[in-house]
């Protein structure tokens, strides 16, 4: 019996590429493809995959809300979080969320497959260039309660701009970058201080000393 997948991303190009690769697949069966995440959440109620690969990033409901969602109403679904982003803190953050799997787009068609076959199998799968990155972070973080979270040069500006009340499209503006880059970095911020929003993350910056 083929494995039923089903995939969400919001790129054209990552979709077609993707259902091209599984669906040459002998083992695989691509039944549905998503481009946000109300849309993957309404789809469901209708099919049923046994694999989702997850994009982290969509418009709407962001990676680790969704997986939480879907762990909770549809337990039988194997998600593999499938992004760019190459972050210790974004993988615990998604394996705390349910997914079983962790995948870089930039992973050869092998390692993808790979993925899906050990974690419909009931197995976790992390991609292999990403373990050492893990194993290091736990290695190193210590008494992680004591410790200051370590933001990037770009994320410290981001912190103060968000601190001065600018919302992420004038932080964009500003910065001269996207708005989705700057969302990214807020999230990634929000992560690495172990915060839900805004009041929280003015909260704990102020008592880290990471703003005035």
């Amino acid at each position: 019996m083929k494995i039923n997948i089903a995939i969400a991303d919001d790129h054209p190009l990552v979709l077609n590429g993707l259902r091209h690769v599984l669906q040459h697949n002998g083992e695989m069966n691509v039944i549905s493809t998503y481009m946000d995440g109300e849309d993957l959440l309404k789809g469901l109620e209708a099919s049923v995959p046994d694999i989702l690969l997850l994009d982290i990033q969509m418009p709407g409901k962001q990676g680790d809300e969704l997986a939480k969602i879907i762990s909770r109403q549809y337990p039988q679904v194997k998600i593999i979080a499938l992004t760019n982003l190459e972050n210790v803190y974004f993988v615990k953050s998604m394996f705390q969320a349910g997914v079983s799997g962790y995948v870089l787009k930039t992973a050869q068609e092998d390692i993808l497959l790979d993925a899906i076959k050990t974690v419909h199998s009931g197995a976790q799968f992390l991609e292999p260039k990403l373990r050492e990155m893990v194993m290091q972070h736990t290695l190193s973080v210590g008494h992680k309660a004591s410790e200051t979270p370590l933001l990037t040069q770009r994320e410290q500006e981001v912190l103060q701009l968000i601190a001065a009340n600018h919302t992420s499209r004038e932080i964009a503006e500003m910065l001269f970058l996207s708005k989705r880059t700057i969302d990214h970095h807020r999230n990634s911020i929000l992560m690495k201080l172990d915060v839900k929003n805004t009041a929280g993350l003015i909260k704990k910056a102020i008592t880290l000393g990471l703003i005035q």
